[in-house]
């Protein structure tokens, strides 16, 4: 990667290096701290900057005076007595950090150039189909961050932000809403995963780098990063392990951790890598301004919801059933803090997401919409595919609805529809390169239920009907 950054570079013309040169700041090569916090840079040939501190212990190794050792410990290259200029490489791009702009006065962003909740919903529905309270949740916290970020230093009233909770069955959509709303907003977004997370000083991710994926969406630019936006994805794999007797570095311990990051917090995360380490560069960030949204599907946690609520029955006439719930379509949204606490969450983290909403269960005409009328539906990708060929691809409507119903078996959600397609497509997408004839192909429900074979017209046929 390192390889393929610094190839690009060589490509650039000699006014873009130099402004690359004055956009980032300069890293010192042995020790990878940036300008801001070693102080003035001494700049080498083959365009490599070491810090004073850095050649002060240089020249005391040569004096015989100690200081070698600590130097290669920050190099992290033991065992080199001499440094061959020629041999060193220039700081990897994705690793070098931008200049903090010195004009703080202005406001950091333009509320006018942010569209209205209304319009992110708008533009949120040309995509996603049903969930119209979580798109109106997302539309309005979205908007209120940016309008909290640009009021911060304008009055004496200070808002708080508003994390949220996502909560949804797996194919819900939780994901593919805020992948949209990433690519409709020009904000720096991070989509990041809890489960490789762990606490410090275990193998796996520290909690920093969930700050450290923003600040490459931004470029390596620390302003633009306060004030983005974080979803954590997988939440409700770090709930809090029941009746284990070892430590618990993956559940409990990482809930900890991302208290003072969800609440807000200086953060020191490493640039352009998951994990600190001495050869990775590392700038600090404050995560007040940023926004975090975390989901998760939590499996089980309708068992919780619905012992609790037959808690309430009773015997006699009138009485509750305990069977009541058991077919509750909307059960999740009968979810309390109670209940999360009793999966694993613990108080103190539940205390910073005060916005806690679900996601409702995709239903087989959720499941036929979002076939048909998303701009980007699977069925519209195969039709386009076909067109290339120069052939038509009509559906039954009788055949989105066998469609809908076998995804509803698999009960994997919407990403049922995916591999359900790819299974009756297969043939349809091998055979018709073959023949030059085939005009247009209609996929009816038998075939769909492996029942019969699709209707197959020859080219002149479905050019007749289409004129």
């Amino acid at each position: 990667m390192d390889e393929i950054i610094n190839n690009n570079d060589d490509n650039k013309s000699a006014d873009d290096k130099e402004r690359d040169y004055d956009e980032y700041e300069k890293i010192c090569y042995l020790c990878h701290r940036p300008e801001s916090k070693a102080g003035k840079m001494i700049e080498m040939p083959q365009n490599i900057c070491i810090c004073a501190d850095c050649m002060q212990k240089t020249f005391d190794s040569m004096n015989g005076q100690g200081g070698y050792d600590d130097l290669m410990k920050m190099a992290g290259i033991p065992g080199i007595h001499f440094m061959n200029l020629s041999d060193i490489s220039e700081i990897p791009q994705r690793q070098k950090i931008k200049k903090k702009k010195k004009d703080r006065t202005a406001p950091p962003i333009d509320l006018k150039s942010i569209p209205a909740p209304h319009q992110i919903k708008a533009m949120l529905d040309e995509y996603v189909i049903g969930q119209e309270y979580a798109k109106k949740v997302i539309s309005v916290a979205v908007y209120n961050h940016y309008k909290r970020v640009a009021t911060d230093t304008m009055d004496s009233i200070e808002i708080q932000k508003s994390n949220m909770l996502m909560i949804g069955p797996t194919g819900s959509g939780k994901t593919y809403l805020v992948q949209t709303l990433a690519r409709l907003l020009d904000v720096p977004l991070a989509i990041t995963d809890a489960t490789s997370l762990t606490e410090a000083g275990y193998i796996g991710d520290d909690i920093e780098s969930v700050v450290s994926k923003l600040l490459a969406a931004a470029d390596n630019d620390v302003e633009k990063a306060e004030r983005g936006i974080i979803f954590i994805d997988e939440i409700d794999k770090i709930a809090k392990k029941k009746e284990t007797r070892n430590r618990d570095v993956s559940g409990e311990s990482v809930q900890q951790g991302l208290l003072r990051i969800l609440e807000g917090s200086d953060v020191e995360v490493p640039v352009g890598a998951n994990s600190k380490n001495a050869m990775v560069p590392l700038t600090t960030v404050n995560t007040r301004n940023i926004l975090f949204i975390c989901g998760g599907a939590f499996p089980d946690l309708d068992n919780i919801i619905k012992e609790r609520l037959n808690k309430q029955s009773s015997i006699g006439f009138k009485a509750d059933l305990k069977d009541k719930y058991d077919n509750d379509p909307d059960l999740l949204e009968k979810v309390t803090l109670e209940d999360l606490r009793e999966f694993g969450m613990i108080p103190e983290f539940l205390g910073r997401l005060p916005v806690i909403f679900t996601l409702k269960k995709l239903t087989e005409d959720m499941l036929v919409r979002i076939l048909k009328e998303p701009k980007n539906a699977i069925l519209k990708q195969y039709r386009k595919l076909l067109e290339l060929d120069e052939v038509d691809l009509q559906f039954e409507e009788e055949a989105y609805q066998a469609i809908a119903r076998k995804a509803l078996e698999k009960d994997t959600g919407a990403r049922a529809l995916r591999s359900i397609i790819e299974d009756f497509m297969l043939d349809i997408m091998y055979e018709m390169p073959k023949d030059k004839n085939i005009g247009r192909v209609i996929i009816t429900k038998d075939y769909v239920e492996k029942k019969g074979g699709p209707v197959i017209e020859p080219r002149g046929v479905a050019m007749i009907e289409a004129q």
